[in-house]
């Protein structure tokens, strides 16, 4: 089961209706100056897997916790166009208040739960996982991998203390030439501190040696061709798990499975994902007249 960020949520939606509501909303106060009884509900424009459904309840309750919620689905659900995630009873002054902020979190969120399901279909007959990475939006970076998980993804690391990632940028900075892999590997393993796997990005099947003699616990293979993925896996020989990464697409996300990839990286998946397309339908509520005596 997912685990719900709960507190992000609620930071998030707090940090979300400060933005837009910290100064009021002038149109809706100079049109309305009374409570106006309303109904409203959220309807997908397409299939989608939904994500965020619980930011957009924490979003109309923090708004307004009289507003009447009732919700069609749950986050992780698979659904078709046109069915409806929730609707919304009560004063509509408070309902287009609430209105952009909840529909961001379930469009963004829905966008990558989806993306990310679509990747994970194109792979689902090799043991290859697909798994996100640490380009989310700030701020947002739980919220994001929640979507991603809610889609059958995988969480990569959370933050930089959570695994040792040696990447282009740090042998550049060793500035030790053709054997900068082989002494990252030697100075992360001398200063290993706790029990975190030791990731190694390549670029080379040079490189891969080097992370093999190195002891690197994951290879990451880094902007590789299907068949230099191969001749890889060929070399690593069940020795650390194969991880490939950079210019992953639908289109070619399965010929790397099928290479031997155990692991599959996208950074895509949380920040190039579409958002969900889905509307607010709202309408006014009317007085039910008394039978006249």
């Amino acid at each position: 089961m997912v685990q719900l960020p709960a507190a992000d949520i609620r930071r998030a939606v707090r940090a979300g209706l400060e933005e837009d509501l910290g100064e009021g909303d002038l149109t809706t106060t100079a049109l309305f100056s009374k409570p106006v009884p309303a109904q409203a509900s959220i309807i997908a424009q397409q299939p989608m897997v939904v994500a965020g459904l619980a930011a957009a309840v924490q979003t109309f309750l923090m708004v307004d916790p009289s507003l009447r919620l009732t919700t069609h689905t749950h986050d992780g659900d698979h659904i078709p166009t046109g069915a409806a995630l929730l609707d919304i009873e009560g004063d509509g002054r408070s309902i287009l208040r609430a209105e952009r902020i909840a529909l961001n979190f379930l469009q963004h969120l829905s966008g990558i739960a989806t993306l990310t399901n679509a990747f994970c279909q194109a792979v689902r007959h090799t043991p290859a996982r697909i798994l996100d990475t640490r380009k989310t939006l700030p701020g947002w970076r739980s919220l994001q991998k929640w979507a991603v998980a809610l889609g059958g993804g995988t969480n990569h690391r959370f933050s930089l203390g959570d695994g040792l990632l040696i990447k282009d940028n740090h042998l550049a900075l060793l500035q030790k030439g053709r054997q900068a892999v082989r002494t990252a590997c030697r100075l992360a393993h001398r200063d290993i501190s706790r029990a975190v796997p030791l990731i190694v990005e390549v670029e080379s099947l040079a490189d891969v040696r080097q992370a093999l003699a190195g002891k690197a616990d994951i290879i990451l293979l880094d902007n590789m061709t299907p068949a230099m993925v191969k001749q890889a896996v060929a070399l690593i020989r069940r020795r650390a798990i194969v991880e490939v990464s950079g210019g992953i697409t639908l289109q070619n996300v399965q010929a790397m499975a099928q290479a031997g990839a155990d692991r599959i990286s996208i950074g895509a998946l949380t920040h190039s994902a579409p958002a969900a397309t889905m509307s607010l339908e709202l309408t006014p509520v009317r007085p039910q007249r008394r039978p006249r005596r």
